[in-house]
């Protein structure tokens, strides 16, 4: 099938007219949609227009064999168009007056048409924008829900951050607090305890701090705060500032003078009464609540161990004192020279369990005796006692001293089964170079002769005294010519934490080695002599006897 087209001359309105008329028929009868052939023919008005309006043009209207309508218009200002037609194109008559008419009412349905369309449209549209509202409002609600569960989730990271800084606080005040009663603890000097309470506290706890013990009269009155005074007095924590501190279980009294625009913590010291007052200057302006309670408690525990350090003071010098009380005073011998010494520990109380003796027995001879309790304190110098007591009465039997430890050793193991003891015992016999001796679980003696010589007596001693076995023990003798000195001592001498007990026999040896003949010529000025070196680099945890023994000429 060919295309067929026609041409129309197109050189007035009526013409216009009778033209359009014929293409909306056309586009009707095709299957052309009433919204297509609206806009076709509102574009084709507009092109006719123009074409008169420059004098007239001609218009081409071509039915192409595909079932398309091509629609040209010449002129100054050409124009094409090409419609879709679903029915196919028909022939239809030239343009006249009747189809003019007809083009007319038509116009009408093209026009419902159109506005049937438009309302559909404005319909769509107002749908549209109802659910376009709707959809705001929905995005305005969830915009809300998210900003809530996000100021929700804020302020749930904020509690959970402030809860965390608590227990982080809580956290290192517990810490510090143990670690700053194991220090307290640590130590039975009340000295050294009141030395490290400020190292403890300044300057994260306190600017500075002032410990007043209420029996020190070095702290005159004015310089004492009222504040502290008043815990002192009441025994109840004190707190002193320009405003109230409102700390849990402590009262607000007005500023101290002495410290008129720094808030002071006044914190009572004593376990069982009030020994002192531990006052705080604070770090800041004012003392954190969580912070007081743990000062209050580190209080409380500093004043237990001052309290614990002050019995053990009273405790350690009652020893001490019945330990002195019991230490022999030597007798004049002829032909021997005694010297001796006892040094309680430095530290501790290792007190109370060594003792040195020496007497004469009704031959004549003189023993020496060196001894040493197990255990420490009272306990241990009443023991100590029972024992040279004991010792004294065996002697003045005219036991000999391994006859006078096994005594010793069969008293000790019915009477004190839990205690047990060393002891070395040497008799010198006027007028003859050899020396008896026998020990129980005892450090060796140690003999220097008169030219300088050093031995160790290591024959091996017997058990320690109270061993629960029954046991004989046996004599040994040395031969010490005039001039020669017998060194007995007790382990507090030789033996420390960092070196076994030989180690310090053999520095014992060489010591006494050295001794120049003009201090052997002194027997207490040998003992210093001896005691010096051997306890100059280091403290002792035990207590030391030492008796020196020389054998003279007479």
């Amino acid at each position: 099938m060919t295309a067929a087209h026609d041409t129309w001359p197109i050189a007035s309105a009526a013409d216009a007219a009778r033209a359009r008329a014929r293409l909306a028929r056309l586009a009707a009868d095709a299957g052309v949609a009433a919204l297509d052939r609206a806009r076709f023919l509102s574009a084709l008005g507009i092109r006719l227009r123009h074409a008169l309006d420059a004098g007239g043009a001609e218009l081409t209207v071509t039915a192409a064999a595909d079932g398309r309508l091509d629609v040209a218009l010449g002129g100054p200002e050409p124009w094409r168009h090409t419609l879709d037609c679903p029915a196919g194109v028909t022939a239809a008559p030239r343009p006249d007056d009747g189809s003019l008419t007809e083009a007319l009412l038509g116009a009408d349905e093209d026009t419902a048409a159109v506005l049937t369309s438009l309302a559909e449209t404005e319909e769509l549209l107002r749908l549209h924008r109802e659910e376009l509202h709707q959809t705001n409002q929905g995005v305005l609600a969830l915009h809300a829900e998210l900003e809530a569960a996000a100021l929700a989730q804020r302020e749930l990271l904020d509690a959970e951050r402030a809860a965390r800084a608590e227990a982080e606080n809580a956290r290192r005040l517990l810490t510090f607090l143990a670690n700053a009663s194991a220090v307290l603890h640590a130590s039975l000097e009340h000295e050294d305890i009141l030395r490290r309470l400020p190292e403890l506290l300044v300057p994260e706890y306190a600017r500075h701090v002032d410990v007043w013990l209420v029996d020190d009269e070095r702290t005159p009155p004015g310089e004492r705060a009222a504040a502290a005074v008043t815990a002192a007095r009441t025994g109840r924590p004190q707190h002193a500032g320009p405003h109230p501190g409102e700390l849990p279980g402590v009262d607000d009294l007005p500023a101290s003078a002495l410290s008129p625009d720094r808030p002071l913590l006044c914190l009572p010291l004593g376990a069982r009464t009030v020994q002192g007052v531990l006052t705080l200057a604070a770090p800041g302006d004012r003392f954190d609540p969580d912070t007081t309670v743990m000062l209050l408690e580190l209080a409380r525990r500093a004043g237990i161990a001052l309290d614990n350090a002050r019995q053990y003071e009273q405790h350690r010098d009652v020893a001490e004192a019945l330990q002195r009380a019991q230490l022999t005073e030597l007798p004049a011998v002829p032909g021997l020279d005694l010297a001796a010494r006892y040094l309680p520990a430095t530290h501790g109380l290792n007190i109370g369990g060594d003792w040195y003796d020496a007497f004469s027995q009704p031959d004549g001879s003189v023993l020496a005796v060196i001894g040493d309790v197990t255990g420490h304190g009272l306990r241990a110098a009443v023991i100590m006692g029972q024992l040279r007591t004991a010792l004294r009465a065996y002697a003045v039997e005219g036991n000999g001293p391994a006859r006078i430890l096994t005594l010793l050793h069969r008293m000790l193991r019915h009477q004190q089964p839990e205690l047990y003891a060393t002891c070395a015992i040497a008799r010198f016999t006027p007028g003859r170079p050899e020396v008896v001796w026998a020990a129980a679980g005892h450090p060796p003696a140690v003999a220097r002769g008169p030219r300088g010589e050093v031995r160790v007596l290591e024959e091996k001693p017997g058990i320690m005294l109270g061993v629960p076995l029954p046991y004989e023990y046996e004599e040994h003798t040395v031969e010490l010519s005039a001039g020669s000195v017998l060194a007995l001592y007790t382990d507090g001498l030789v033996e420390r934490r960092s070196a076994g007990i030989d180690a310090g026999i053999d520095r014992l040896a060489r010591t006494m080695q050295t001794l120049r003949a003009r201090e052997l010529a002194d027997l207490d000025a040998a003992a210093d002599g001896l005691l010096e070196p051997m306890l100059r680099d280091s403290e002792h945890d035990d207590d030391i006897c030492l008796l020196l023994c020389r054998t003279t000429c007479a």
